[in-house]
């Protein structure tokens, strides 16, 4: 697999999200989002981040184990535009990371391409 440049900015965003779904979980109130959302975030963050690394070296695998991760994670955010109680910084917040991991995925998704 050829490293494009789409390639090297969606990897490098997605590393980026993936350190600050870690990192948010320590810094979370515990309420929004919740401790076991706050949670599952981290660890599909660390998953990011790791497959980060083969996925830079060229493994498919490695983008794909980034986009699934990046995926879940922009998913566990969808319940706070339908929870009663969450404030309107976090529904931003949720609206403009699962607008950006999309964006990320974009640039991800041509590199699985076959090439013939």
């Amino acid at each position: 697999m050829k490293r494009s440049v789409p390639l090297i900015i969606g990897l490098v965003l997605a590393a980026l999200f993936g350190l600050g779904d870690v990192i948010s979980v320590p810094l979370g109130d515990g309420e929004h989002p919740p401790f076991a959302v706050a949670l599952a975030d981290g660890v599909l963050g660390l998953i990011t981040v790791v497959g980060v690394v083969p996925a830079w070296r060229g493994s498919r695998a490695g983008v794909v184990a980034v986009i699934v991760t990046r995926l879940l994670s922009a998913l566990s955010a969808v319940p706070a535009f339908f929870a009663d109680g969450v404030p309107a910084p976090a529904i931003a917040v949720a609206a403009v990371g699962i607008a950006l991991t999309l964006a990320c995925v974009a640039f991800l998704a041509p590199a699985l391409r076959s090439r013939a």
